[in-house]
């Protein structure tokens, strides 16, 4: 089964970007779709955004125009820049891969936004 790991999280002030690395030990092509997810303290895990294989995107509301996920397939690496940040993005972040009967989960990567 394809591993993941998250790094990039970190302390930022509110306004300030971030990027996210997912890092797969296997092609990400062998997934129909790659996801953020994030929890933030006392709250359910909650979706962030997706890539398809096909390279389609999407989005949660509440970080549509400030974040951005996107992929480097030659290195198996999905990324997140976070632009904006704002002290609601708080949260433990995973990355996430999904096909039909295979889900794969990383540990996590804290962002927090503080001032």
């Amino acid at each position: 089964q394809v591993q993941l790991v998250e790094s990039g999280g970190g302390l930022v002030q509110p306004g300030g970007s971030l990027r996210l690395s997912c890092a797969a030990s296997g092609s990400i092509l062998g997934f129909n779709t790659m996801n953020w997810h994030r929890q933030a303290p006392g709250k359910e895990r909650e979706f962030v955004a997706s890539i398809t294989s096909a390279g389609r995107t999407n989005y949660a509301n509440s970080v549509k125009g400030r974040f951005t996920i996107s992929r480097d397939i030659a290195k198996n690496t999905m990324y997140l820049q976070m632009s904006s940040l704002k002290p609601m993005d708080t949260a433990v972040y995973y990355c996430n891969g999904w096909r039909p009967g295979i889900e794969s989960w990383g540990q996590g990567t804290q962002v927090t936004v503080s001032s």
